[in-house]
């Protein structure tokens, strides 16, 4: 059988400053698989959108914002992440610009902005600690990791980068 994840984008929100990142405290829905987490904004892509289409879908339905300027940091292949031993693979944006207000309410929990050097202590999935550094710097190319999950729990993390024609060529 082939294999089918689920496919998702998960985006980071940062301020005008550069100092500060938006998640939601998914806090709200006692059914919820990451209540109690934090996490980045996204969710499942629709039968009719690319990645970029569905994170500023997402983006907009969750935090009332708009991306002007986003970059795809990477992508990870999730085997076994779900509730139900479900697999996902993620599109991982930066969102360094948007337009709009943010909403005061999400039914899935609550938006806050956090300093990107507290991050450590918030509560989130373990293996997003493995993978946010790479999505959170400011420039690089684009990592590809796999991140297999047993029990809700990581059992591994790989990831490469590509290097760009540009660096292999000297340029």
């Amino acid at each position: 059988m082939p294999y089918q994840p689920i496919l998702a984008t998960l985006g980071y929100v940062f301020d005008p400053s550069g100092e500060r990142v938006l998640l939601i405290h998914r806090n709200k829905r006692s059914d919820d698989a990451h209540l109690g987490k934090f996490n980045g904004l996204g969710g499942k892509l629709e039968p009719h959108e690319d990645p970029v289409t569905c994170m500023r879908r997402e983006l907009h339905e969750e935090s009332g914002l708009f991306a002007t300027r986003m970059e795809l940091r990477g992508t990870i292949n999730w085997p076994g992440f779900g509730k139900n031993g479900e697999s996902w693979f993620g599109f991982l944006f930066r969102i360094t610009a948007f337009t709009g207000d943010l909403r005061a309410d999400n039914p899935e929990g609550d938006l806050s902005w956090h300093a990107l050097d507290a991050l450590g202590d918030l509560p989130m999935w373990p293996g997003d600690r493995d993978f946010l550094p790479l999505v959170l710097a400011g420039s690089g190319p684009c990592f590809h990791g796999v991140m297999p999950y047993s029990n809700g729990m990581p059992v591994s993390w790989q990831y490469q980068i590509l290097e760009t024609e540009a660096s292999i060529a000297g340029g």
